[in-house]
């Protein structure tokens, strides 16, 4: 690990880390949204407004963190999201993410547009890989995507319903980072100041859609397979979809992207087995309430039929205590982790998770909280907690 990742303490520190390392136009892939960009200030400023009480006088000498999620049981209540086009902030980043939620011991979700294969997924962290699934055009492309995850042994299914269709991204569109590239020179002479990165791109080459490879034509480069994604997705999946894909996989079914109750509820009625509430890291609709906000609604429209798990926002490891004292059983965070493998690869990735699980435990002892299952609303600040499930207009 090098010095730097080493002394990082916090989320903004490796940050700062990836951003000196990377070319501006993969630095705001990364940390961008959409239109404005008011929905990430929100995701990350309703945190704000969720306080938890100090209590005292209760042993915390000894504090556990370890969680169980389907059956499994993992030494940390954080997870790593999915991230696409990862390949593109470091060569193969997408399989040290899952080196790194291996060692650590938390599950990693691969993206649907990864420049990882599912296959060696299954290969290098068969008990905690999980795959995500972005529908194609063509449902036979995600069908046989399907296949592929049941075959490599993996245990979950994560299908991401909030990307009906392309969200406006306009720090994407200023870079010229759109289908097809239209980088200015700019964007071009900014990249060399960037030596690190730019010479990995230039032995390696854009990067490849690996899981999409076969389904496009014959022979198809990089660039080509990437047209041929940008063809097939985003294409809406609807609940007609959902309810097949429950029939061919026999593992545990997650929603990603649930941001109301009724939407909950529907997921329950079709077998699923968790929900992520989520809203895609504020990259999807500029006008969405933060997830945190909507959570208490969705976790009592869930009940017990349900494991509820969230996603979005998370920049502390307070914010995670939060969520799970809202309701989550989960907590998947994006960008953190990739800010680290951008910055150092599975050195800076681990780093993430530690700064979390360190932020986790120092927050559990001023609770009053000796281990995660002890964790509920009885540790919010009372006034906020009502606060929460009055706003909810849905």
């Amino acid at each position: 690990m090098s010095s730097a990742v080493a002394a990082a303490i916090n989320f903004d520190d490796l940050r700062q880390l990836a951003r000196r390392r990377l070319p501006k136009i993969a630095f705001d892939f990364i940390e961008g949204g959409l239109d404005d960009e008011h929905g990430i200030a929100r995701n990350y400023s309703s945190f704000q407004d969720v306080c938890l009480v100090p209590r005292y006088g209760i042993d915390v000498a000894t504090r556990d963190q370890s969680t169980e999620l389907f059956g499994r049981t993992y030494a940390s209540p954080v997870g790593i999201a999915p991230t696409g086009l990862a390949g593109l902030f470091r060569p193969g980043v997408d399989l040290m993410l899952a080196r790194a939620a291996r060692d650590a011991n938390v599950p990693f979700i691969m993206s649907g547009v990864s420049t990882g294969l599912i296959e060696d997924l299954g290969r290098i962290a068969p008990e905690h890989g999980w795959y995500q699934l972005y529908c194609a055009k063509d449902r036979t492309i995600s069908e046989d995507q399907v296949k592929r995850a049941q075959d490599a042994g993996l245990s979950t299914l994560v299908i991401t319903v909030d990307v009906p269709v392309g969200s406006k991204r306009e720090r994407n569109m200023r870079n010229g980072f759109t289908r097809p590239l239209k980088m200015t020179l700019k964007t071009k002479l900014e990249a060399c100041m960037h030596p690190g990165w730019l010479a990995e791109y230039a032995r390696t080459g854009m990067p490849l859609f690996c899981n999409w490879a076969k389904y496009a034509p014959a022979g198809a480069t990089p660039d080509q397979v990437a047209e041929f994604v940008s063809q097939q997705t985003p294409s809406p999946c609807t609940w007609a979809d959902i309810e097949k894909f429950r029939r061919q996989w026999k593992g545990n079914l997650v929603i990603k992207g649930i941001m109301h109750p009724d939407d909950a509820v529907r997921c329950a009625a079709l077998g699923v087995d968790g929900i992520m509430v989520s809203n895609h890291g504020g990259r999807q609709l500029d006008k969405s309430p933060g997830p945190i906000e909507v959570l208490p609604a969705i976790v009592a429209a869930a009940g017990e039929k349900l494991t509820v798990m969230y996603d979005s926002g998370i920049r502390r490891g307070s914010d995670i205590v939060a969520a799970l004292c809202l309701g989550a059983k989960f907590v998947f965070v994006g960008r953190a982790t990739l800010y680290g493998a951008a910055a150092a690869g599975i050195p800076g990735a681990a780093r993430a998770l530690d700064i979390f699980r360190d932020e986790i435990d120092r927050t559990m002892a001023q609770i009053g909280a000796p281990d995660i299952r002890s964790l509920g609303p009885q540790h919010l600040f009372w006034e906020q907690t009502e606060n929460l499930k009055r706003n909810w207009r849905g």
